[in-house]
């Protein structure tokens, strides 16, 4: 795919305007599994989203489609997060404040909250099922700031991919997703013939911040059943970190498997990018924020917080050779050298106030990256979801407090790894990704909690092109919106 059709606004493209449109036009090769599309301007992704589901090609080679017996039957699970407002409104008010948007008011599946809400009690979404038959739910996290446990009352579950990778089958009955990721799981309908619900409600890593405490319910309904009262599973507590670290760190990727990509051994260019929230100087008419010491709230890598440009999109300007738009400059580790997860530096102002800018990392076609992503406890301690447009990763490994290479490059798994486009970087600790650069163009890297995005919880990468046809960026469409 190229990055015409990737889709974020200023990045790969200007926002399409109102009563406008753009066909998206790319090519499907070597992929198979769960994806999904969604806007990429301001809040809109709350409701404009959907799945994408890539089926495997017919191969006389393979016994079954998939690298696991077929299920009966596939079923797309969409987690979402639902306000009693509009949303893009929720945004600016607080962009224009300085502070943190609402809260959510609802989380959903299918679009439907559940019955654990005041008024949605005929607004749940239910699964029927047959006793002894095995489904594939292909669950994707299109919440907007939560990440989200779900489970399914009186059933197991087994892990079969994640972010259209398949993974070695992972048995678990809890599964733990973070905005922007798909796991596909397995259960077999093998209990008593009546009702269960599912259920998916957040997981929080902010202690003391405010948070959407409620909780979706489907149902899973056998056929037969006459049950009007469906079984309620428990969910893990709100800050279970240790059951979330599980889950996260016991996936494998399937070596060998379809779509398998070993992993890069030579690595060209290392990278270590602290990641966290800021703070920038209030602008508002008193010149108070709601951010701490009176200031805006703002995020950054490595120091910087990017900034959009409004005037052109970035990939547009890498193409067209149009400077003073962007810089190639972005730093390859942090500018300060601090003591990361500790906790009592998370109010030194010397540490919090990020650069803002658009600043990004120019690579060679075809080099190899690894970066370190680095939690800091600046202002806050959580778990930032990073996602890289473009490109699947390898997750090598990751772990709590201060990466320290000498140690933890020991812990590098290479031989099976999980391959994903989006990783849980966990709360008060770090995580390990690599990649190579074979798709030319500019590709953004954000963390996917939308509130971080507009506070400049971002960077991108510049690829160059490559030596053949194939491997350099085409012109782009002639419907490509322009900026107003």
């Amino acid at each position: 795919m190229s990055g015409w059709a990737d889709g974020p606004e200023y990045v790969t493209q200007c926002p399409i305007g109102s009563g406008d449109s753009y066909t998206y036009k790319f090519n499907i090769i070597g992929q198979e599994g769960t994806l999904w599309w969604h806007a990429h301007s301001s809040w809109l992704r709350a409701t404009v989203f959907g799945a994408l589901i890539i089926y495997p090609k017919p191969n006389p080679l393979r016994p079954t489609p998939y690298p696991f017996p077929t299920p009966y039957k596939d079923v797309p699970i969409l987690l979402g997060e639902w306000w009693n407002g509009n949303v893009v409104d929720i945004e600016k008010e607080a962009l224009l404040s300085g502070g943190a948007p609402n809260i959510s008011d609802a989380f959903t599946i299918n679009g439907k909250p559940g019955d654990f809400y005041p008024c949605s009690k005929n607004d749940t979404y239910k699964v029927k099922v047959m006793k002894g038959k095995t489904y594939m739910l292909r669950i994707i996290n299109a919440a907007l700031n939560n990440q989200l446990f779900f489970k399914i009352a009186n059933h197991k579950m087994t892990v079969v991919a994640v972010d259209a990778s398949y993974t070695n089958p992972y048995i678990t009955d809890v599964v733990v997703s973070g905005p922007g990721q798909t796991i596909d799981i397995l259960f077999t309908a093998n209990q008593d013939v009546g009702s269960y619900y599912m259920t998916a409600h957040p997981y929080i890593t902010v202690a003391g911040a405010p948070f959407d405490n409620t909780t979706t319910r489907g149902i899973i309904v056998y056929e037969g059943s006459t049950s009007s009262t469906p079984i309620m599973p428990v969910l893990p507590a709100f800050n279970d970190t240790p059951t979330a670290h599980t889950f996260f760190t016991n996936l494998t990727g399937l070596a060998g498997g379809p779509q398998w990509v070993p992993v890069p051994l030579h690595v060209d260019k290392h990278m270590f990018i602290t990641i966290g929230l800021s703070l920038d100087f209030c602008k508002s008419g008193n010149a108070t924020c709601p951010g701490p010491f009176g200031q805006s709230f703002s995020a950054s890598m490595n120091n910087q917080s990017f900034v959009l440009p409004k005037t052109i999109s970035i990939l547009e300007a890498y193409f067209s050779g149009v400077s003073g738009i962007y810089t190639t400059n972005f730093p390859k580790r942090p500018p300060t050298k601090f003591d990361y997860t500790n906790t009592s530096l998370s109010i030194d102002q010397s540490l919090l106030f990020a650069q803002k800018g658009t600043k990004v990392t120019k690579l060679k076609f075809n080099e190899v990256v690894e970066i370190v992503f680095q939690n800091t406890a600046l202002i806050g301690v959580e778990n930032h979801p990073i996602h890289l447009h473009g490109f699947n990763f390898h997750i090598l490994a990751q772990g709590f407090g201060n990466f320290k290479s000498r140690r933890d490059s020991k812990k590098f798994n290479l031989v099976n790894p999980q391959i994903r486009n989006t990783i849980g970087v966990p709360v008060g600790g770090w995580a390990v990704i690599r990649f190579q650069a074979n798709n030319p163009g500019i590709w953004l890297m954000h963390c996917h909690l939308d509130v971080h995005l507009p506070w400049g919880l971002a960077t991108a990468f510049e690829v160059e092109n490559g030596d053949t046809p194939s491997s350099k960026l085409p012109p782009p469409p002639k419907d490509l919106p322009k900026c107003f």
